[in-house]
């Protein structure tokens, strides 16, 4: 057998990263068999038996949990299907009362099947002198599957002519040469015959030559031959900096084989595109973005003894303005608040539910219905709450409902007269509130995907968005208002999925769907969530980690990501876009205020997009002085956001300096 390629997965239970208590001294569990061996393709039954200190086996139920996805399933009662080589973490859990609790963490190995053969794709009808190429070689085991990052040699036998450096072919000179490849004894050959390069001059199209950091531009360069007609001969692009400082500053830019440049740091930028001994510049002066703005801070709604969830802001049928926000880990409490003036942040109701979180809330288009999520009842029935919040002084319940929801509501949004509630991390219900005294579930959408599971869902123009943690984000078409982007002929009662995309963290926790105001690009910003440390306590406020990804989507069929978020040491949660700004709560870095106008590529935090950034503390929070940024809601020229340790804020940009941002 080959060797096991080392994918250990984070294990997060019920859609958070909770820590559970490991083995305790008097009682363990034991996994049989040990170790955990499965072919791909096969099936075996693991055993899990809790003994106690003297080794004897005690009568009780353990669970298995995963999150390995499609690679390999995982049922709770211990049923394991490898579908894909690699060696796995899972966990075994005994569960009850928390300080009765006792897991195991173990690791399944799925042996990589033998080598059946090696082949080179893709290749290039032409290959020129003087031109680098990529070499693409697919290297395939005996149940068909394509291995990735094998050790695999490719190799030249007339390096005159040719050479391979790291899965690239530099071809050097006019001539014949054969390429091998090979591994675990595996081989493939392939012939080249490399031709004279007939590039004799390159035009660069761009006009862009003063430019500020962050912005994108494409350099168009065409190869010509003697005649001056166009080749096939591949450009190879690159630039040098001539930075404005030279302080030790990191990467000044960015540029794609696509011949799109972007540029960090202010200064002077020579593009080159080159062909063969051909080679062309371009001169691009680049300055500052100069963005940035100062923050008002305007209000504070304390919440300094429990912790804060989501929130929700809207115009009240009286014509005043409200919010409301709900608590984590607590007593069922969903507070609302008079937010009129923002300087005033003015409790005015608590409804209380038999929950300890109520993690989201939201409020219906015309300010008179609202949902609130359950998680943690006391008897189990979880689901959610729906509220007449007519007058927000004295909120009434007017339905629980947990038909088929019992297993916790996390997340919610309303559309429609429409509640589409994610269900027990599973998939999200579709539930009819015309008659709110009266809910009725008349659709719902899961993935079939193994292992699949849904944290959040946002919706609009008829699109629903939810974001699945490895299975990414996921488009479904509920009765599009936008014809450009779907006709799927969707509708609460037949949700129709429309399109997806996944990355390799698998930590998918939220998405939002923009259409740039300024390219009329349409991205799909997906947000992570994960806690490499465990959740912050009193004592301990740990970092988050995790970023933005801007997926751009051209048609559903063809997604890319182009761009990123990223702030060192920090993790997202929740955002929004208005325009081309991003309001995005960065846990424990706080709100973050980005610029995403124009075409986007690379990371924005490097390019000076940030346009401000707040930090909300308080000595009295729950855990004092230190952010843990929830999400945030621009309303009303007022930014309002949610922090977990010390409840809700408001705040404003300061109007923009004489110096605007050109």
């Amino acid at each position: 057998m080959g060797k096991a390629l080392k994918l250990l997965v984070t294990v997060l239970l019920l859609g958070t990263t909770h820590t559970f208590a490991q083995e305790t001294n008097s009682l363990k569990i034991v996994i049989e068999p040990d170790p955990v061996v499965v072919e791909v393709g096969s099936e075996l039954h693991i055993q899990a038996t809790l003994v106690n200190e003297n080794g004897e086996a005690l009568p009780d139920t353990i669970l298995f949990y995963s999150r390995n996805g499609r690679d390999l399933e995982v049922s709770r009662d211990g049923y394991v299907k490898a579908n894909k080589p690699g060696t796995y973490s899972a966990l075994a859990l005994r569960s009850g009362p928390r300080d009765q609790r006792v897991t195991k963490s173990f690791e399944i190995e799925v042996p990589y099947p033998p080598i059946a053969k090696v082949e080179f794709i893709d290749v290039p009808k032409n290959i020129y002198s003087r031109t680098t190429i990529d070499l693409r070689v697919n290297v395939i085991d005996e149940m068909g599957l394509v291995r990735e990052n094998p050790d695999l040699t490719i190799t030249s036998n007339n390096k005159s002519v040719a050479v391979v450096q790291h899965g690239k072919l530099m071809a050097l000179k006019m001539g014949k040469v054969q390429l091998i490849a090979e591994s675990e004894g595996k081989k493939a050959t392939l012939v080249v015959n490399v031709k004279n390069n007939p590039t004799a001059s390159i035009e660069i199209e761009n006009e862009e030559t003063s430019i500020r950091t962050g912005d994108v531009i494409t350099l168009n360069a065409v190869a010509k031959a003697s005649n001056g007609k166009t080749t096939d001969a591949p450009i190879t692009y690159s630039f040098v900096a001539q930075p404005d400082d030279n302080l030790g500053q990191g990467a000044e830019g960015q540029i794609s084989q696509e011949g799109k440049f972007v540029a960090n740091k202010p200064g002077i930028f020579t593009l080159s595109a080159r062909s063969g001994d051909v080679v062309t510049d371009q001169i691009i002066r680049v300055r500052d973005r100069n963005v940035a703005r100062d923050i008002e801070l305007v209000g504070h709604g304390e919440v300094l003894d429990v912790h804060t969830s989501d929130l929700w802001i809207w115009e009240g049928v009286d014509g005043r303005d409200y919010a409301i926000t709900g608590t984590w880990g607590a007593n069922g409490d969903a507070y609302f608040w008079d937010v009129t003036d923002p300087s005033n942040i003015t409790p005015i109701d608590t409804v209380r539910v038999d929950a300890r979180t109520v993690n989201d809330v939201k409020i219906s288009e015309d300010g008179t219905i609202g949902v609130i999520t359950r998680e943690g009842a006391s008897d189990r029935k979880n689901g959610m709450v729906v509220l007449d919040v007519t007058n927000p002084r004295d909120v009434k319940i007017l339905a629980e409902y947990n038909e088929g929801l019992t297993g916790g509501v996390h997340n919610a949004f309303i559309y429609e007269d429409h509640v589409y509630a994610v269900n027990n991390g599973r998939r999200y219900d579709i539930i009819n509130i015309e008659d709110p005294t009266n809910p009725v579930t008349v659709g719902r959408f899961e993935l079939d995907t193994p292992g699949h599971s849904i944290h959040d869902v946002w919706i609009e123009d008829g699109i629903a968005y939810s974001s699945n943690w490895r299975d990414g984000v996921v488009a479904v078409d509920i009765g599009s208002r936008d014809s450009e982007l779907a006709d799927a002929g969707g509708s609460p009662e037949n949700p129709v999925q429309l399109g997806s995309y996944s990355y390799p963290s698998g930590w998918n926790h939220a998405a939002f769907p923009f259409k740039s105001k300024s390219t009329g690009d349409f991205y799909v910003i997906a947000g992570d969530e994960a806690f490499p440390e465990g959740l912050p306590s009193r004592n301990n406020p740990v970092a988050a980690a995790g970023w933005i990804h801007f997926v751009k989507f051209d048609g559903w069929e063809k997604p890319k990501e182009v761009a990123r978020y990223q702030v060192p040491e920090a993790g997202t949660h929740n955002f929004w876009v208005v325009d081309d700004l991003l309001f995005v709560a960065y846990y424990n870095a706080g709100l973050r205020i980005v610029d995403i106008s124009g075409e986007l590529m690379g990371n924005l935090y490097d390019q000076g997009r940030e346009i401000a950034k707040f930090e909300p503390t308080h000595p009295d929070a729950l855990v004092p002085n230190a952010p843990f940024t929830w999400g945030p809601q621009p309303y009303k020229g007022h930014i309002f956001i949610s922090d977990w340790n010390s409840g809700l804020w408001a705040i404003k940009l300061v109007e923009e300096s004489s110096q605007g941002t050109n």
